[in-house]
């Protein structure tokens, strides 16, 4: 295989390269109870080698649809129109044998979520193997090494393991790289990457983008980048296609649309971004820097002392400890983030104080009553002190029940309240919430995503509880929903002045709601502050990396951002070789072995 040609990061280098893709007038239409809908518009665009063309806009805007139409993937009542052609070669009417070789030989997609794009009954190395000899005459030896020369080439830890592993064996980012290994099995000329980022931690998207960015260089690829997540277009892009209801309303050069964006819908877009500082920018004092701020004052409605929480053993599956030794207070409306990655513990926090785990060792108090030790039946009377919000609502809401039902029914249950009082009761609930009083006789599936979570919100506050746990409320909204259902959030908290436990893996998010910012990496709070002192001065090594992966929408901003991440991360991995180098001197082995005792090495 020939060495990809260099490329460099300055826009405008790949205008002189012919297009491997060049897109115009694309529409896609689908037959809909005997009419044709339109979903895109007269897209045209093109993508050179090695360039990044970010899609972006809102749910609905056709920026998946049109990508799919390119490889014939549109559902059964989808028709595609216009032209597309890959390296002058027509796709928008290919036969189906012809596309199938082009798929994965020539064009390559990176799914939103790879658990349901990898087959779960098949390791990874099969699935991989299994395309490579489906598209070259490999024997199988030479597709295995080939299969872990690309799980090594997206940086998978231990590979030759991970080779035998199933989907379901893998973290987020682990089954995204090894979604990555297998589009790229075929050299494509096309990478099609649709939300590639959307469910990942923030520091394994860091990962991930820094990953797309070198494998950008390595196999000269064009990258169909399709997102509404306007940090990761900041790190990733060369230029921006900025799609609305099916059309094109603004394109250009990425440092172009984010300084200076002419259509006021792009400009919608970029100021509805949460932009992790901009919350922060007060100035801190010595004494807050050094002790992370004075818990503010007020009436405790959470109180954790040195808290544990375990999983129990399952047969071989020996217990899992959770949380371990976690000391936490939240007072009387007053917002405390709580942010970490997957596996941290915050959202079995988050369980345990809604009464749903139950705590093993230490205090947890909600509302003066002792969590630990209480039996279903004690903790019942707690119920209305607490509410929750959910991080998809539409799987919380009872899918058989109009919403006025839904959010009525705790207010039935616990005050016994019916009939008129009932409705006057759940109609005031739709007006803070800023639906309209008509929609309580619609069901979930009619309601769009915002709408869905404003009325989990208003099912959580119906009881009027003195503690609100938010468990990514937010995290499945587009951004300019996301910015409405915040706004709605904080006017709620200070009419009704409830304590809220926010959880989430989005900084920007958290610092704009949050008072104060409690950090849990591996079960251990390790940093808590003000949201001003943690953003601005973090002091543990973690809370370092995890602001400094946190993507900024802001092209010339992101770019120092990524060089600070890059030297946190090589500082990291010195001290880690550091102290096996010392290890090893005190055991007088190898650094990165270790002594045997009793059986071959490795055991």
């Amino acid at each position: 295989m020939s060495a990809p040609a260099p490329i460099t990061d300055e826009p405008g280098s790949f205008d002189g390269r012919e297009p491997i893709l060049q897109v115009r007038d694309l529409c896609v239409d689908f037959y809909v109870e005997g009419e044709w809908f339109p979903a895109a518009i007269d897209v045209t665009y093109d993508v050179r080698p090695g360039e990044v063309l970010a899609v972006v806009g809102e749910s609905g805007s056709g920026k998946s649809q049109s990508s799919m139409s390119l490889l014939g993937l549109l559902p059964a009542n989808g028709r595609a129109t216009g032209s597309a052609k890959l390296d002058g070669n027509e796709l928008i009417g290919m036969s189906s044998n012809r596309l199938r070789r082009v798929r994965g030989n020539d064009i390559a997609v990176i799914f939103q979520e790879p658990m349901t794009a990898l087959n779960p009954v098949y390791s990874i190395g099969f699935q991989i193997v299994e395309t490579l000899r489906n598209h070259f005459d490999l024997g199988p030896a030479a597709a295995k090494e080939r299969a872990l020369e690309l799980l090594r080439l997206v940086e998978m830890p231990d590979p030759e393991t991970r080779f035998h592993a199933y989907p379901h064996q893998l973290s987020g980012g682990q089954r995204q790289r090894a979604m990555i290994a297998q589009s790229l099995s075929c050299d494509p000329r096309l990478l099609i990457a649709d939300e590639p980022t959307t469910a990942l931690d923030v520091t394994v998207q860091a990962e991930i983008l820094k990953l797309m960015r070198d494998l950008r260089n390595r196999i000269d690829s064009g990258i169909v980048l399709i997102t509404h997540d306007m940090g990761v277009v900041a790190d990733m892009a060369d230029r921006i296609v900025v799609m609305r209801r099916g059309r094109i309303v603004e394109s250009g050069d990425a440092k172009q649309i984010f300084a200076n964006p002419q259509h006021p819908y792009t400009q919608e877009l970029l100021a509805a971004v949460p932009h992790l500082g901009a919350h922060s920018t007060i100035e801190i004092s010595e004494h807050e820097r050094d002790h992370g701020g004075d818990t503010p004052l007020g009436q405790p409605v959470m109180v954790a002392e040195n808290m544990v929480i375990e999983y129990p053993k399952r047969g071989r599956t020996p217990a899992f400890r959770a949380v371990d030794g976690v000391s936490l207070t939240i007072n009387a409306g007053e917002v405390v983030g709580l942010v970490g990655e997957s596996g941290s513990g915050k959202t079995t926090i988050g369980r345990a104080v809604v009464g749903l785990l139950p705590v093993t060792e230490g205090k947890l108090e909600i509302a003066g009553f002792d969590m630990v030790g209480a039996t279903h039946k004690d903790l019942m009377p707690l119920r209305k002190q607490i509410g929750i919000v959910f991080q998809d609502p539409g799987s919380s809401l009872n899918p058989r029940l109009p919403i006025g039902e839904s959010i009525g029914e705790p207010l039935m249950l616990h005050t016994g309240i019916k009939g008129s009082e009932l409705d006057k009761r759940v109609e005031s609930l739709l007006d803070q919430v800023e639906l309209p009083r008509s929609m309580r006789n619609r069901y979930p599936h009619e309601l769009s995503g915002g709408q869905r979570q404003r009325v989990g919100i208003a099912r959580a506050l119906s009881l009027e509880p003195k503690l609100l746990v938010a468990d990514e409320p937010t995290s499945a909204l587009d951004v300019s929903v996301q910015a409405h259902v915040l706004e709605l959030f904080t006017d709620l908290q200070r009419e009704h002045g409830f304590a809220c436990l926010f959880i989430s893996h989005d900084l920007a998010v958290v610092e704009m709601l949050s008072s104060r910012i409690a950090v849990m990496h591996h079960g251990k709070l390790v940093e808590l502050g003000s949201a001003a002192q943690v953003v601005q001065s973090p002091k543990d090594p973690y809370t370092q990396r995890l602001i400094a992966a946190v993507p900024v929408p802001n092209p010339d901003e992101q770019k120092i951002r990524r060089e600070r991440r890059d030297a946190l991360l090589m500082q990291a991995a010195a001290e880690i070789e550091a102290d096996e180098e010392l290890e090893a001197q005190q055991l007088n082995v190898q650094p990165g072995e270790r002594p045997t005792q009793g059986g071959p090495a490795g055991f």
